[in-house]
């Protein structure tokens, strides 16, 4: 990553800055903005930084006020990711409690205050005992509100219906908001987030709109009870505020580089609020979604981390003093014979993410290419349907996902009333609440244990299906409850295991009788690290996520072996992760860092124009008019045009983008007096030599870059696909002894490598 940094620092110095951004001293409206769905120029846009920078250190010099202007350039960063942290982490706790009352909502409603969970409810009253917390006279289910039943089949008919059609109206709110007022408000967010800190724009992606639909609608998804997560859409909401505040501050706004900095941080804000971690934040950033991470943006990451975290525990939307709802403290300590059952989940979970991806790509291939498509309300409303009727017998896909984890993580203390904590006690045990030792699996352990199968089967099959739905959807929660479900599972087994052949060689030396040996819940944990790592291929940011997550700071370790082994595996069977996955399907131009080019082609092999192509399209430097330049962008789509100093020579001058050829004749015309369409365009320092008769020439060498980045033709393409990644570029030209043979862009080095792996060129569509 710091070689990826210092490179393209090294480059934007190399690049000529001066000359390339000499047309800024005579600006015009919209230059050096960019097309939708079209890459940023990452040198060109260092190279303004710079020059911006130079000019404000110059005039800071001049007058005190001209001083204090350059202290609030420099404080604006900071400024921004204050307000990032303080919004990101207001909103994630809004979330966080609309999603408590509204999940109760299904079940039941409080008589004294509507808006009121379930639990807050039987907090106010004054009825509740220790016994039936979860019981009291204010909460009502809905069978006791309207037909005044609390128990037998009817009761439970009634319950049963309102559960289901409060899910499908959360399910067919939200997708008819998404699909009406904010279409890019669907999805996780963070493959297209990865695209566009790659520097690619996606215009209205990180809008207003999208920031307060998604908002909504997230709430309203996890609701319904569909398997999918709050915590990958919350780091796109979080985007969304960081480019709000960008848009405030022209530092920002007018340069897409330095704003991608800022969108970094604020992935960085949205995972520390999504799991109260907030160096797992800036870790994820770095490892998972940034592109270009300079130094200053992993201090100001940790500073909005930091802010969001803060405004979240201000909130407090858990009740529990902690930043998130599955906060366990175990109290045994781990031993190296289960380090085997450990690894054995890093497998499974290396085997789920393996299995997850593949069907769901072709699920989601499937529904693109097929009429399933174009009924996304149909298929929410299907999807919902399907995943309330089969959930709400099961105790444990009834409730919500969060809390089924939280009960998974939870070790069985004295005071648990849970099934999974229905061991057989031993009436003679006098030892402290905190120490209980390994007792024998009771009836409801047994009933557990089928019931909890029947749900990690449930859970595997509709979040294939639920993922990549037009609805704000996470795959983190749902990965994680898989191994939370599985990991208790093998837990509980190693646990039986250890109390009945306590004897047996690997556990005589640490499992004694009476003793409390085996933690179910933290095999539950090391599980749900397993089954995102395999999903995502998350290692150090995941680790660092889950002790947060969970506070186990001694268990790094098995966590640390869980996440590498399924990542091991995983990656035996394909080196995507999910992200990634939908990235390459939505065919959006993405350089993979992690991407190994070792094919022996040469830049010539791909450049354009390839044999039987015509030419290359080119600019003169002293002859061609504007109605030649205009005739020449209408007939073509090309983002920029080679200048050269003749079509005879072919000698490479310079390169002209597209957009501010527009611009500038555009302006010529508007501004200039005598520029008419037989007006001779030149890129020279002095004007060619013409006629006495001739109309006023245009001068437009300000919109020429005099350095654009080239190689020759027998360079290996693995030194390009390098180049592209490590300096950001668009396109690099291709010549020989300094004459211009063909230029090779993003698109064509994205294609090339698809070729090369056997998959289809063409399903990469922007450039």
């Amino acid at each position: 990553m710091l070689k990826r940094v210092t490179s393209m620092v090294n480059a934007g110095a190399m690049s000529g800055s001066g000359n390339l951004m000499d047309f800024l001293d005579e600006p015009f409206p919209d230059v050096g903005t960019y097309e939708d769905f079209h890459t940023i120029d990452w040198l060109r846009e260092k190279s303004r930084d710079t020059d911006r920078h130079r000019k404000i250190t110059s005039k800071s010099k001049e007058s005190i006020w001209e001083f204090i202007k350059s202290l609030l350039d420099a404080w604006s960063g900071w400024v921004v990711m204050l307000l990032i942290g303080l919004l990101a982490g207001t909103l994630a706790g809004v979330i966080d409690l609309a999603v408590d009352w509204m999940t109760d909502l299904k079940e039941g409603v409080c008589l004294s205050a509507f808006w009121y969970s379930h639990e807050q409810c039987c907090w106010t009253s004054n009825e509740t005992t220790f016994e039936d917390r979860d019981k009291c006279p204010l909460w009502q289910k809905w069978s006791e509100l309207l037909v005044n039943q609390s128990e037998g089949a009817s009761a439970y008919i009634l319950n049963y219906l309102m559960y289901i059609l409060w899910a499908l109206l959360f399910a067919f709110l939200a997708v008819s908001l998404v699909r009406v007022f904010a279409p890019y408000a669907c999805g996780s967010g963070i493959p297209e987030i990865k695209t566009i800190l790659s520097g690619f724009i996606i215009r209205g992606y990180l809008g207003k709109w999208t920031l307060l639909i998604k908002t909504v609608t997230l709430v309203l998804v996890v609701s319904s009870g569909l398997s999918l997560g709050k915590e990958g859409p919350l780091v796109h909401v979080a985007c969304c505020c960081g480019n709000f505040f960008s848009s405030l501050f022209s530092k920002y706004s007018k340069n897409e580089g330095k704003r991608r900095e800022v969108l970094s941080a604020a992935a960085a804000a949205g995972v520390s609020v999504a799991f109260g971690a907030p160096i797992g934040g800036v870790l994820f950033s770095l490892e998972e979604v940034s592109y270009y991470f300079p130094l200053k943006t992993l201090w100001r990451s940790f500073f909005a981390a930091l802010v969001a975290a803060f405004t979240l525990r201000s909130i407090n939307p858990f009740g529990n003093s902690r930043l998130v709802l599955f906060y366990v403290e175990y109290h045994t300590p781990w031993y190296m014979a289960e380090l085997f059952p450990f690894i054995l989940l890093g497998v499974f979970g290396g085997l789920w993410g393996t299995l997850f991806i593949r069907c769901n790509i072709a699920w989601c291939r499937r529904r693109k290419t097929t009429k399933l498509g174009k009924y996304p309300v149909l298929e929410v409303i299907a999807v919902t349907a399907i995943t309330a009727i089969i959930a709400y017998p099961n105790p444990y896909t009834r409730r919500s996902t969060s809390e089924l984890i939280s009960e998974l993580f939870n070790d069985c203390g004295a005071l648990e009333s849970s099934q999974l904590c229905d061991y057989i006690n031993d009436p003679n045990m006098t030892r402290p609440v905190d120490d209980i030792p390994d007792r024998p699996a009771g009836v409801g352990v047994y009933t557990a244990m089928w019931q909890l199968a029947l749900a990690l089967i449930f859970k595997i099959v509709i979040t294939i299906f639920t993922f990549g739905m037009k609805i704000p959807s996470g795959l983190f929660i749902p990965s994680m409850a898989v191994g939370a479900m599985a990991g208790r599972m093998v837990g509980i087994g190693v646990e039986q295991l250890a109390y009945h052949h306590h004897d047996w060689i690997i556990f005589r030396n640490w499992c004694r009788p009476g003793a409390d040996c085996v933690t179910p819940g933290l095999y539950a944990m090391v599980g749900a690290a397993a089954c995102l790592g395999g999903v995502t291929r998350m290692t150090v940011s995941l680790v660092v996520i889950m002790f947060e997550l969970t506070g186990g700071l001694e268990y790094i370790v098995p966590l640390m072996a869980a996440a590498v082994t399924s990542k091991w595996v995983a990656d035996a069977f394909g080196k995507e992760g999910i992200y990634e996955a939908h990235i390459h399907l939505n065919g959006y131009p993405f350089l993979d860092v992690k991407d190994e080019f070792t094919h022996r082609t040469l830049a010539t092999d791909v450049m354009r124009p390839r044999r039987g192509e015509p030419p290359l399209s080119v600019l003169t430097q002293d002859s061609m008019t504007v109605e030649d330049v205009e005739t020449l962008i209408k007939e073509t789509d090309y983002n920029g045009f080679p200048v050269v100093v003749s079509r005879d020579s072919e000698r490479l001058i310079g390169f002209a983008q597209r957009r501010e050829l527009i611009l500038a004749i555009k302006n010529a015309r508007q501004r200039q007096e005598g520029i008419v369409s037989n007006s001779i365009m030149y890129f020279t320092e002095e004007p060619p030599e013409l006629p006495a008769n001739s109309p006023h020439p245009l001068k437009l060498r300000r919109v020429l870059n005099l350095s654009p980045f080239t190689v020759t033709d027998h360079t290996p393409m693995e030194t390009v696909v390098d180049i592209f990644r490590k300096l950001g570029l668009r396109q690099c030209l291709v010549t020989r002894s300094g004459r211009l043979l063909g230029i090779i862009t993003k698109k064509d080095v994205l294609r090339h490598m698809a070729q090369m792996a056997n998959q289809d060129p063409e399903s990469i569509m922007f450039n």
